[in-house]
């Protein structure tokens, strides 16, 4: 059996300590040097962690060809990488890459009845028909996309299949994390420097839940599908009331068009400064990416707004056509203006420019898209129409008095309140 150090693409598994370990035991037992005292506790160690794993990814199958394929997918490396964006490449990566593909079916065909039989459990057996659990890391649709794949690749009759099976799912699904999730942060990694790490709990809204707002919903929709469509799109600034819907249309929109190659990387103000350092690492993906902030706006002496201003138009470099930008406030102009702003003060001759420069960031959103406060009628049909879908039996005049009498203490006609009186009846009737 080949080491993981023989790839030629795929090196950087070689660091992967879980297969370097169930290599070793592989290797020993076949060569009869296996001694039981240390191998057993090395192989029950490898069981746990392989269960471990499945309870965060939610594998189920044979977790060992999971567990492989998964590293497989998660590779970011130059054969990889351009399969993600035009799928079969030429030249001379594809020798090398099925050579490495050669030495991972090795792997995969390695049974672990052998080591069973050895250490005298059924463990083995048990993780190669494993029942998993509900993922905490990946939509269910990508964990079953992962698992699928996993059974494809252990059936593979050649180096050439297995290869055709990998290529196809770089460029339908795509390659490590930017690939296998749909919403991101902005972190600092160990050397001080903005690092792309998802977020693996996304809220499940989808645009079908979010009652009313249709002229809104129509124009963000639009926008959207032209900008995954390849076609020309514009930023988008979402404004007006609170609790209207405005974030959970951002979140809908993700789950709507993920499918479609549209990620959403969620960056706050202190983080503007890290812009263009967040676009390097994927304008030359094969994504959409959406940088999103939310609940933006300025005070009068925050300057973060100049680092926005000059990634969005401006500066030297041309923003890569796979970004937009989303935002949502309750501002229409993002920057707070006073009337010494507007009026002119002693120490500044040229007043109006103050006024355009804080004017000018809103005007950089080519698409501007207004949430207002619903009408009382239009609350209680955003609270009817909740109610059906929660499936709350209430006759309407009681469902209607109820709910007006929670917006009062609560908070006011909106998404919001509707959504939490509907919250708050579900609780009632379930509890």
């Amino acid at each position: 059996m080949r080491e993981v150090t023989e790839c030629m693409v795929y090196h950087n598994l070689a660091k992967e300590e879980l297969l370097s370990d169930m290599l070793y035991l592989m290797k020993k037992l076949r060569k009869g040097s296996l001694k039981e005292e240390k191998g057993r506790e090395l192989y029950f160690s490898l069981i746990h962690r392989l269960v471990e794993m499945t309870s965060d990814y939610g594998f189920y199958g044979n977790l060992w060809h999971a567990y492989l394929t998964f590293l497989l997918l998660n590779d970011e490396n130059a054969f990889s990488l351009s399969c993600e964006v035009v799928g079969q490449v030429e030249g001379s990566i594809n020798a090398l890459a099925k050579e490495d593909f050669s030495i991972f079916r090795e792997y995969f065909d390695f049974d672990f009845i052998d080591l069973d039989c050895f250490f005298n459990t059924k463990a083995g057996r048990i993780i190669s028909n494993y029942q998993g659990n509900k993922s905490k890391i990946f939509n269910a649709r990508i964990r079953d996309r992962i698992c699928d794949l996993s059974k494809i690749l252990a059936e593979t009759a050649s180096d050439e299949d297995f290869m055709q099976a990998m290529i196809s799912f770089y460029k339908e699904v795509g390659v490590g994390k930017l690939g296998l999730h749909k919403a991101f942060r902005i972190e600092k990694d160990e050397k001080n420097k903005a690092s792309i790490v998802p977020i693996t709990n996304i809220a499940h809204v989808h645009l079908d839940d979010l009652v009313g707002y249709e002229i809104a919903k129509k124009k963000l929709i639009e926008n959207t599908e032209a900008f995954v469509n390849k076609r020309k799109a514009n930023n988008c600034l979402l404004f007006g009331d609170a609790g209207t819907g405005k974030s959970s249309s951002i979140k809908a929109i993700l789950n709507q068009y993920y499918s479609q190659g549209l990620r959403v990387i969620e960056v706050y103000k202190h983080q503007f400064q890290d812009l263009n350092h967040v676009i390097g690492q994927i304008k030359n993906r094969n994504y959409r990416f959406i940088i999103y902030m939310d609940d933006l706006s300025f005070e009068e002496f925050e300057v973060e707004y100049k680092y926005l201003k000059a990634v969005i138009e401006g500066g030297l470099e041309k923003k890569p056509e796979n970004v937009l930008i989303y935002a949502t406030s309750n501002r229409r102009h993002l920057i707070k203006e006073t009337f010494a702003d507007k009026e002119g003060r002693r120490d500044q001759l040229h007043a109006s420019d103050t006024v355009q420069e804080k004017l000018s960031l809103g005007a950089r959103f080519g698409v501007t898209i207004f949430f207002s406060s619903p009408s009382k009628k239009e609350f209680q049909e955003i609270v009817k129409e909740l109610a059906r879908k929660n499936k709350i039996d209430l006759p309407l005049e009681e469902l209607y008095m109820q709910a007006n009498a929670w917006e009062l203490s609560h908070g006011g006609l909106s998404g919001r309140t509707a959504q939490q009186f509907i919250d708050y009846l579900s609780g009632k009737t379930r509890s």
